[in-house]
């Protein structure tokens, strides 16, 4: 299940938290290269399911991977603890695509994608 922040959040603040959790890999692209690095991206999602997750934030571009040797509950863990966001804060969907398209046209500060 994805997870679609739409609460303002610093990006700074985003990743710093997760990475007390996680290890993190980036994905840097471009205007010519989104699509391509998307689906490295995507692709490297797949291959560490179970144990990690992707980050997809607003003015940001970069796609983020995170990993962890154990499994952590990133609703209750991540968004509501460390974070502080209420169930108001984001919503679900079964589409991957979807937090990335909603963060692309202004409509979410930031789409968790997970595998």
């Amino acid at each position: 299940m994805n997870i679609i922040i739409k609460k303002w959040i610093e990006p700074y603040v985003l990743l710093e938290t997760a990475k007390k959790f996680f290890d993190m890999k980036d994905y840097t692209f471009d205007g010519f290269s989104k699509n391509s690095v998307k689906n490295e991206f995507l692709k490297a999602l797949k291959k560490s399911a179970g144990t990690s997750f992707g980050l997809y934030m607003k003015n940001v571009n970069k796609f983020y991977l995170f990993t962890s040797a154990k499994s952590i509950d990133i609703q209750k863990e991540l968004l509501e603890n460390a974070l502080n966001f209420t169930q108001e804060d984001f919503e679900f969907s079964d589409n991957q695509e979807l937090p990335i398209n909603l963060v692309d046209i202004g409509k979410a500060e930031a789409g968790i994608i997970i595998d």
